[in-house]
């Protein structure tokens, strides 16, 4: 874990379950590491919209056009840049914030971080691992509600990193007992992945 990305993605800052592990996860890593902190729930991205389409899959005219095109070329590179990815995913209303969906659609760029072959869609973004911190207010893992694992399991996958951990936090919304047990488990588990890491 040479270098770290850390996306955090909760819009409750210091209350988020997520931020919290993802700051216990950090706080674990070896001396050394190189950790970098987008904090998407502080500081959104623009909304995913024709325009931004348009200036990622098409010839950027104008300056928004650059702009946008030049804030994907950002992300992008700090993605390849790094050697495991830690995504903080919340689930609101059963799918993941839109901070994080809008991250997903501004790296998601045919012939850069994905591209089609006659044998399918190749992942462009290889030798990675990604550790995606989840929590529900409820109990979904391993549920039909649980769209939020398949969902970035696949995406992860179609742009090349298959080396991918989960760690729940769940039954938040059963009050703070509940919540602290299950934050306990959630970082036991980040222990043993440092571990073996």
């Amino acid at each position: 874990m040479s270098k770290v990305l850390v996306l955090k993605s909760s819009i409750l800052g210091d209350y988020s379950q997520t931020n919290q592990l993802a700051d216990y996860l950090v706080s674990k890593l070896p001396a050394g590491t190189e950790v970098v902190e987008r904090d998407l729930g502080a500081n959104p991205l623009p909304h995913f919209d024709g325009i931004a389409a348009n200036a990622l899959r098409g010839e950027p005219k104008t300056d928004q056009d650059k702009a946008l095109l030049a804030l994907s070329d950002e992300l992008v590179a700090e993605l390849k840049d790094a050697d495991t990815l830690i995504i903080n995913a919340p689930m609101y209303n059963f799918n993941i914030p839109t901070q994080l969906k809008s991250y997903i659609d501004f790296i998601a760029r045919p012939r850069v971080t994905f591209q089609y072959t006659e044998n399918g869609p190749e992942g462009l973004v290889k030798g990675k691992k990604a550790i995606v911190l989840a929590s529900f207010g409820g109990v979904h893992q391993g549920q039909v509600t649980d769209v939020i694992t398949p969902y970035l399991k696949t995406f992860l996958g179609f742009i090349g990193i298959n080396d991918v951990e989960f760690v729940y936090v769940e039954g938040v919304g059963s009050g703070a007992e509940v919540a602290a047990k299950s934050q306990e488990q959630a970082k036991a588990k980040v222990d043993t992945l440092i571990s073996l890491s």
